[in-house]
């Protein structure tokens, strides 16, 4: 049992400190996720959602910190049913999202790596089998050091979870996982090739023959059947290939000019997702920098899902000398972790991006 409980300790501890500093790194996406959860589609508990990104920061620094809690042996019993708690309330999370089809990736290790719902909900049964085997033998886990030296560790992991989620909070994620980091090309990810695998869908079709209904199922073809038709009902078996970007877009109220300014070789686009909710010292930052940009010889342009009274609002309160555009909100938010934040790109690919709070800092 001892040996089985020191295997559970390092595979749990480290699984714990590995998904918790990958959520870390950004606690403003993994805010957005709780949102879904929040949301009236899934628990239906809409008044916490202002609340998601603090509830963010307080369950990925606790996931780091109770990792590094096992793996030392600081506190036994607070850290095992800690985990317990957390790993029960995951588990039921992830099995309602699953069965019920709410959530479609529950981001347990962020944009690094996509779960279904179900593969979510079997990772979580297997860590608490593993979680289950450590309470059981909980007085197998000792302090890996001397009780002054662990407390310290067990301190600085605290420290420096609650620092780290503050300065990517502050800034952007130090590693960007998403489409939309440094180097990639929009329009690459936005195209699905020739011979990339298609969807498969299966197709349930109702009649009704000799005044019974009966169902048949097929792959799209219509069926050959000797009776009224009453409805169909069309399942996915398999998605085929999804480009990694589907719903970029730059709109105005007449067309699409998403090709015309991906083709531009200086191009910064203004990204907020909401100019309500925009930090206003952000705001007051993009005046310098716009027109530095400007005059540098680029286009600058605005993305937003705002309407176009706030758009006209903004640029006239912020005496802003560039045009907004629409784009889904969704998006936005995963193309920069600010609200305000500049992208750079030349044709299509992403030369530069930053927060607001550095803006003053990029070389054009």
């Amino acid at each position: 049992m001892k040996y089985l409980v020191h295997i559970s300790r390092i595979f749990v501890g480290i699984l714990f400190i590995i998904s918790g500093f990958i959520k870390l790194n950004d606690p403003l996406g993994f805010s957005y996720k709780l949102q879904e959860y929040f949301g009236a589609d899934v628990l239906n508990l809409e008044f916490l959602i202002p609340y998601a990104l603090i509830f963010s920061v307080f369950v990925v620094v606790f996931e780091v910190v109770l990792g590094v809690f096992l793996l030392i042996g600081y506190k036994p019993k607070f850290t095992v049913y800690s985990l317990l708690a957390m790993i029960v309330f995951f588990t039921f999370l992830t099995f309602y999202s699953a069965y019920f089809d709410k959530v479609k990736d529950c981001g347990c290790f962020g944009d690094a790596l996509k779960l279904t719902p179900w593969e979510s909900f079997t990772k979580d049964v297997i860590l608490l089998v593993f979680i289950l085997i450590l309470v059981y033998g909980i007085k197998h886990i000792k302090p890996l050091f001397k009780s002054l030296p662990n407390t310290v560790l067990a301190l600085l992991s605290f420290i420096v979870s609650l620092w780290f989620g503050y300065h990517v909070l502050m800034h952007l994620p130090s590693i960007d996982f998403r489409a939309y980091a440094i180097g990639k090309n929009i329009q690459e990810q936005m195209i699905i090739p020739e011979d990339a695998p298609k969807p498969v869908l299966e197709y349930t079709w109702t009649f009704n023959v000799n005044g019974e209904e009966q169902e048949f199922v097929t792959n799209g073809s219509y069926p050959t059947v000797d009776g009224e038709y009453v409805g169909v009902e069309t399942e996915t078996i398999d998605e085929g290939y999804i480009p990694p970007i589907q719903d970029f877009s730059i709109e105005s109220d007449d067309e699409d000019l998403t090709s015309y300014y991906l083709d531009k070789e200086k191009l910064v686009i203004v990204a907020t997702y909401n100019i309500c909710s925009s930090e206003e010292d952000g705001l007051i930052k993009l005046k310098s920098f716009t027109d530095r940009a400007i005059n540098a010889g680029f286009t600058v342009i605005g993305l937003t899902s705002s309407g176009e009274a706030e758009k006209q609002k903004v640029k006239s309160d912020y005496n802003l000398n560039f045009n907004f555009y629409l784009c889904d909100e969704k998006v936005i938010k995963t193309i920069v972790r600010a609200n305000p934040g500049v992208v750079i790109l030349n044709k299509g690919t992403v030369v530069n991006k930053a927060h607001w709070n550095d803006i003053e800092d990029i070389q054009l």
